[in-house]
């Protein structure tokens, strides 16, 4: 899809009632030649006209804070070329950096920097193996054992970076940037947002014989009352 439909799809999403907003970005992040902006990378597009043809991080920041919603929150699982990696080691003013270090919705993910070419072939790609969305779907599909039924980001984190390459009981407790190459974007404190943990309900129905029906009802009691609108 092009820039237009992919900001289309987060503006509709954006003005639609609920109390949560939830947008994923996966792909590769590119920054203007100056530096100091971002955009997604979309179809079609070549390394010249990549940033004036890309989905821009502005824009998706901008219809998520103007939604109305009670919360938001910007999954993001990317990766950039070396020139936009520099230009998000810098986190002054007014740089591609400052996006990610003071954005204006809460952010969770990894950018991880990608090499192309044959140095590239074992790097972790958006959406493959050992990146963040494959992580953090596994997380949620298992769930995690001993928390509530309805889980904040931040107490999946450690599960979630514990899945990550390179990442291990150090990284999952302090966020760190696990394999180099690679920033970790944590989630916020406090916040309304909750997700269903598939392990609590399994583990207080653990030894209990019922029935399917009966099963589905109360799964569904479990669930949060009302589901983020994207």
């Amino acid at each position: 899809a092009d820039a237009n439909a992919l900001l289309t799809a987060v503006r509709e999403a954006a003005q639609h009632p609920g109390r949560w907003l939830v947008v994923c970005l996966v792909g590769q992040l590119v920054a203007d030649p100056r530096g100091r902006r971002l955009a997604l990378v979309t179809g079609g597009s070549t390394p010249a006209n990549a940033y004036r043809r890309g989905l821009a991080w502005d824009w998706v920041v901008s219809a998520m804070v103007h939604g109305d919603h009670e919360e938001a929150l910007l999954l993001v699982d990317a990766v950039a070329d070396r020139d936009t990696w520099a230009a998000l080691e810098h986190d002054g003013e007014d740089t591609a950096g400052e996006l990610l270090s003071y954005s204006r919705v809460p952010l969770w993910g990894r950018v991880g920097r990608y090499t192309p070419g044959r140095r590239g072939r074992d790097a972790v790609r958006p959406g493959g193996e050992g990146s963040f969305s494959q992580a953090l779907t596994t997380v949620l599909r298992h769930g995690v054992p001993g928390a509530p039924a309805a889980v904040a980001p931040l107490d999946l984190q450690p599960a979630v970076a514990g899945l990550l390459d390179g990442g291990g009981p150090a990284d999952a407790a302090s966020g760190g940037p696990g394999a180099p190459g690679a920033r970790r974007l944590l989630p916020p404190h406090g916040g309304r947002l909750l997700m269903r943990n598939r392990a609590a309900i399994r583990g207080a129905l653990a030894g209990l014989s019922l029935s399917e029906e009966l099963l589905a009802v109360l799964w569904r009691e479990s669930a949060p009352t009302e589901p983020p609108s994207a």
